[in-house]
């Protein structure tokens, strides 16, 4: 089969670093250029160096891309959506890991990014690139957002609820997620508004975080709150939901609802256990995945 060409846009830092592992592997992609404005010019593997002998690659600029099959971009919120119409005529399909076009409402972007979309007609365009939720939309699609990790869990864990019809609407939710320093990036910055780019030990946000309205949007439940803390960990995230059910289940009923909802997705893993090194609940049971 003929390789995908792929480049990606941003990949000297923590998510473009984690995707162009992940790429290198795949079988069927071909890695075409990386860029980093800071690094340009540089190999790969100065910058990560566990890609040495995986990558031979060297940074280049922006400025320096050539079109492609697929164009990834792993660049900060609110970088990409003044640029999408020269990102977009390098590659018929575009994935932006930012949180530019993860909302379909151009009114969120004021409330929860505090600031207009520069493009809100690019809105409609892009499909939620959660696969558990959203895997038939995402099949041809030309323009896919990046979903939050803080959202990810929240979906993730109510998503089979809420598809069986089992929760009862006049009652709110509440995730309470613990998340890890991996959230942060590759550079901290405690100052930032963004949540996302903590790297200190605080609280970001007690309830409100902005990950909220891609969880209301996903699930179509405006009831949902996130209540989001950093916590003493590299990476993982972990998310207690906190719902009312219509009328009383039985915890057998529970487990039938998620296996029909997950029991074939590649990407999830139900677990039950108790005891032993990765018993529920702990996010380290997820490191590497």
């Amino acid at each position: 089969m003929e390789r995908v060409r792929v480049s990606i846009v941003g990949a000297s830092g923590y998510v473009g670093g984690e995707l162009l592992r992940l790429l290198l592997r795949h079988p069927q992609v071909e890695i075409a250029q990386v860029t980093s404005e800071s690094h340009a010019g540089e190999p790969v593997h100065r910058v990560h160096p566990h890609l040495r002998r995986a990558a031979t690659l060297t940074f280049c600029r922006m400025g320096d891309l050539h079109p492609c099959d697929v164009l990834f971009i792993a660049l900060p919120h609110g970088e990409v959506a003044p640029r999408i119409e020269s990102f977009a005529a390098l590659a018929p399909v575009v994935v932006d890991l930012s949180a530019d076009f993860r909302l379909r409402d151009p009114e969120a972007y004021p409330r929860w990014y505090g600031h207009p979309h520069p493009h809100p007609e690019w809105l409609p365009r892009f499909v939620y690139g959660l696969p558990e939720r959203y895997r038939e939309d995402l099949r041809g699609a030309r323009y896919i957002s990046g979903v939050g990790c803080n959202a990810t869990a929240a979906i993730l864990a109510l998503w089979p609820l809420v598809r069986a019809d089992v929760l009862n609407p006049e009652r709110p939710i509440l995730v309470d997620i613990k998340a890890g320093s991996s959230e942060a990036g590759r550079e901290p910055n405690p100052g930032s508004h963004h949540p996302e780019r903590h790297g200190a030990i605080r609280p970001y946000a007690p309830v409100g975080h902005r990950h909220t309205a891609e969880v209301r949007q996903a699930l179509g439940c405006d009831g949902i709150l996130l209540s989001v803390t950093a916590v003493d960990a590299v990476r993982g995230v972990l998310a207690a939901a906190h719902a009312w059910p219509r009328a009383p289940l039985a915890e057998s009923d529970l487990w039938r609802i998620y296996r029909a909802a997950y029991g074939e997705e590649p990407f999830i893993r139900i677990v039950k256990d108790r005891q032993g090194l990765h018993r529920l609940p702990d996010p380290k049971a997820v490191i590497g995945s």
